[in-house]
């Protein structure tokens, strides 16, 4: 992986009730920036394929559900830069394996399926796992969680002009969103919008990786998640498509298609104020889109 960031782009978005409201929006394309790795993928990925080159490790090993982004990431990885990988999937083996399995294993991955109690008790899941695979293993936590993530995820603003008003980011494990509520551009002006129910852990992943204040300072918008993490409603399916008609970008359904429908709402209830420019982060993970479609 190369050690410079790439160059991100933008796209303004332009709609009449935006417009109507005295608001701009822009989505930043985290989604472009490789054909197979990209996304918050690449920058949660960064650190830790160097480090894991320093200390010789030839085994990448990480966890996930079936339809993680993140194993298809780190799939997508070994199979770009020849790394062996193994993905701990939570819960049982379904066949036929779903697309995002099925395109890990065609990459290389080698599927291991752990039940779903043991996957929860995460201390003893990595000791599992270590003991398992061995010392040629770089064991990596569930949606790439660790400090290296979290210093990648700090340079995702890193050369992004103007500076925006608001910032918003899709979160699931929260190291993404803590990196850039971390960031010089992103202080204070951080709105995370959940995929999960859940949201109780997203202040101690904040606190964790980016300190109290950060994570004080930080909320975090639980009304958009459509029923639950993987969950979907046709709403949710028409808008993402309607999305795409108008602006030619596709959105996935798990992450950045609940959070732009969160924006639309919010913008319409006058949650921000006129002239207010947003920053709209898109986290990539469309992979997760195939077998809705179809």
């Amino acid at each position: 992986m190369q050690d410079k960031n790439p160059t991100l782009g933008i796209s303004q978005l332009k709609e009449d009730f935006l417009d109507r409201l005295g608001l701009g929006l822009s989505l930043l394309r985290l989604d472009e920036i490789h054909p197979v790795l990209n996304g918050n993928k690449w920058y949660k990925l960064k650190y830790n394929l160097r480090e894991m080159r320093s200390l010789g490790k030839t085994h990448l090993v990480s966890f996930g559900g079936a339809f993680s982004n993140h194993l298809a990431a780190v799939a997508a990885a070994g199979f770009q830069y020849g790394i062996r990988t193994t993905g701990i999937v939570r819960g049982e083996e379904h066949l036929p394996l779903n697309p995002t399995l099925s395109k890990a294993l065609e990459q290389g991955m080698n599927l291991e399926y752990v039940d779903r109690e043991k996957y929860r008790n995460k201390p003893e899941l990595m000791r599992w796992a270590e003991g398992k695979f061995g010392p040629e293993a770089y064991i990596l936590p569930e949606g790439g969680s660790n400090e290296l993530a979290f210093k990648g995820c700090l340079e995702i603003l890193e050369g992004i002009t103007p500076v925006y008003e608001k910032i918003c980011c899709a979160c699931g494990t929260g190291i993404t969103l803590a990196g850039i509520a971390s960031s010089p551009k992103g202080r204070n002006r951080t709105i995370g919008f959940s995929a999960l129910k859940d949201t109780s852990f997203f202040y101690r992943a904040l606190s964790a990786f980016a300190g109290e204040k950060v994570a004080d300072e930080t909320p975090v918008i639980s009304d958009y998640h459509f029923g639950g993490y993987g969950k979907i409603k046709p709403e949710l399916v028409s808008f993402v498509k309607e999305f795409y008609t108008t602006h030619g970008i596709q959105l996935d359904y798990l992450y950045n298609g609940k959070m732009m429908f969160g924006i639309y709402e919010l913008a319409r209830k006058g949650f921000f104020r006129p002239g207010t420019q947003i920053l709209a982060i898109h986290t990539g993970g469309l992979q997760g889109n195939a077998g809705i479609d179809e």
